[in-house]
């Protein structure tokens, strides 16, 4: 599922960078759900878009995958320059709101 969303991704946004990181492992759905995702994206088409635009525009190229198997996702949406300023530091996901049974998290 990760290397799909990244090829979906890469295909319909053409990113200068993309980042997909499966954090199924994280929750109580377990590693192997592939249901809990952060996508790290830095695209020029971004420029002069605000976040909610950002989101909207990943959320209707993954909207099949959003409906049947991709539980949360996180994203991190950039302009290049953003990212430049930001020093190529991708940001922490939020904590789990629920459903997790797990108090810590530990990378498989």
């Amino acid at each position: 599922m990760r290397a799909h969303i990244e090829a979906k991704l890469i295909s319909e946004l053409s990113p200068d960078y993309v980042d997909v990181k499966d954090e199924s492992y994280m929750h109580a759905s377990g590693p192997d759900a592939q249901s809990h995702f952060k996508v790290t994206l830095v695209a020029e088409s971004f420029e002069g878009s605000r976040l909610i635009q950002r989101h909207r525009a990943v959320n209707e190229v993954l909207a099949d995958e959003l409906r049947h198997q991709i539980h949360a996702l996180a994203l991190h949406t950039y302009t290049p320059k953003e990212w430049e300023s930001e020093f190529g530091q991708v940001p922490d996901s939020p904590a789990c709101r629920g459903g997790s049974k797990k108090d810590s998290a530990t990378s498989p």
